[in-house]
């Protein structure tokens, strides 16, 4: 038996995203490893003068179907899941002809890669979920206590370095090593499980399994003591601020982050120029114009005071004149579909201010939303309803205005990103007032109305959710408002329709609530 397993080490390498894979094999080499490789590898290592023994010299059985079977063999596997401090294993081993293997360096089929084209076939997918790949991987990755597996490219060098100076990789490495193999293939099923699922319909899974990529470290969570990191989809939106593009200023913050998808989400909503400021995940000022600069101006004159340290999200590519009024005030972060020389210049001269840019053209018609509690997972579809999918009626004896429409249309965009209890004051190209986060209706109306005060005089009020009594009406009119727009469906709904005849307030219900918690 001792005389059968004196031999050289044996590395199995077959990668797909073949990085760095020539200079690792020719490392292994001069320490002395034998090469086993399949197909478009073995090829691209024997051009570049590696000595490679094939797989299926190895297993005498050649690669079929289209090279869907290759490595799925006995002699291989055998290799792999064998312990080989175990007699009784080795022993196997020899009476079977199989020598162990080593060390395994194995990335899969680009799935993911795949899937992520518009245009792919389901055919074409399929034939991109590797099987061999996954199986090598997990076998050498259960075995690594005596087996190095290698999935990612990063740890090439570190490899080599202990095997250089040791003459093996230390039990610590290959427990790492091991658990991001598993990592890997968890995420690999992952995305072959949402694609397909998704391709058969399915709604509600009894499973769901999601996984994401660790796009930064963070310094801290919501406060000084709390860990936090950023992770993303990488399937996910690339209108997002997972996949925006940063130009300057300091690393984002985890509260941040949560800001400035706020921030986006409600820009969204808008075709003609807009601006977004929001602080504490909810919108402090929102205007419109002919142009961001003029959109900014609303914005700002909604809430000069919150906008202090807040985030301003722009669906405009950010100019020269509107930067000059940025630059002036202290923000964090300013996003926007793209930034003009002249505005970097300027905005630049802030050495702590985060730029942005997110791919406005790139919006997805659906993705979910995952919120944790705790011991589970809540997931639900966006809130991605508008006023044109409602059956909108009115229900005063007064028919609103144009001008009443229009403000009406603007305060609904907002209020259903506002943090329930929910009310907006607006007019038809400005917040006047916000409301947020209240324990009943009538009192986030009364600071909205306060916010806008004299401006509350002939502009319109939105709710997120229908009035339990009169009372948001009876307040509203005395502040001025003359319309109002809201879900409906309270048992008591007649009184506030009443209630608005008497002050001649024009009522829209819209027969859809924008809860927001």
């Amino acid at each position: 038996m001792e005389d059968f397993f004196v031999m050289t080490k044996r590395a199995l390498i077959s990668v797909s995203d073949k990085t760095g894979i020539i200079e690792f094999a020719e490392a292994l080499q001069s320490l002395g490893y034998e090469i086993l490789s399949t197909g478009g590898t073995k090829s691209l290592l024997k051009e570049n003068n590696v000595e490679v023994t094939g797989v299926d010299e190895v297993t005498g059985f050649p690669e079929i179907l289209e090279g869907r079977v290759k490595t799925l063999h006995p002699s291989i596997h055998g290799g792999l899941l064998a312990k080989q401090d175990n007699e009784s294993h080795l022993k196997q081993l020899e009476e079977q002809g199989i020598k162990p293997i080593d060390l395994v360096c194995v990335n899969l089929y680009p799935f993911q890669q795949t899937i992520a084209k518009s245009n792919v076939s389901i055919d074409e997918a399929i034939e991109n979920i590797d099987i061999g790949g996954p199986t090598m991987l997990r076998a050498s990755a259960k075995n690594h206590a005596y087996i190095t597996v290698i999935v990612d490219a990063a740890d090439y060098g570190t490899v080599i370095e202990q095997l250089q100076q040791d003459g093996k990789v230390d039990a610590e490495t290959r427990r790492k090593l091991a658990a991001k193999v598993f990592r890997h293939t968890a995420a690999y099923d992952a995305y072959i499980s949402q694609y397909l699922t998704k391709v058969a319909g399915e709604e509600n899974p009894e499973r769901m399994t999601i996984t994401y990529e660790r796009k930064q470290d963070l310094r801290y969570g919501e406060n000084p003591h709390q860990k936090a990191a950023f992770y993303r989809n990488p399937l996910g939106s690339e209108f997002s601020i997972a996949h925006a593009r940063q130009h300057h200023g300091k690393e984002l913050s985890y509260n941040n982050i949560k800001d400035a998808d706020a921030a986006l989400q409600i820009v969204k909503e808008y075709d003609e120029a807009a601006a977004v400021a929001v602080k504490h995940m909810n919108p402090c000022g929102v205007g419109t114009g002919s142009s961001p600069s003029e959109a900014f101006e609303k914005a700002y004159e909604a809430d000069p005071t919150s906008i202090f340290g807040g985030i301003v999200a722009f669906n405009r590519a950010v100019d020269g004149k509107t930067a000059q009024k940025l630059v002036d005030i202290f923000l964090e972060i300013i996003i926007a579909p793209a930034f003009s020389e002249e505005a970097l210049e300027i905005l630049k001269s802030k050495k702590n201010l985060r730029l942005l840019t997110v791919p406005f053209d790139r919006q997805t018609d659906h993705e979910y939303v995952y919120t944790s509690v705790e011991g589970g997972l809540l997931v639900q579809d966006q809130d991605s309803f508008t006023l044109e999918d409602a059956d909108v009626r009115v229900v005063t004896k007064r028919q609103p205005t144009d001008e009443e429409w229009a403000a009406m249309k603007m305060g609904w965009k907002v209020v259903k990103h506002v943090k329930s209890n929910a009310i907006v004051v607006s007019d038809d190209q400005m917040t006047l007032g916000i409301g947020a986060g209240q324990m009943n209706r009538v009192g986030a109306a009364a600071i909205a109305l306060q916010q806008a005060g004299e401006r509350a005089k002939g502009a319109s009020l939105a709710s997120d959710a229908f009035f339990p009594m009169d009372d948001t009406v009876e307040a509203a009119a005395k502040a001025g408002i003359t319309a109002i727009i809201q879900p409906g469906g309270s048992v008591r709904d007649e009184d506030s329709i009443r209630k608005a005849d008497d002050y001649g307030i024009a009522m829209v219900l819209t027969g859809v609530r924008h809860f927001k918690h």
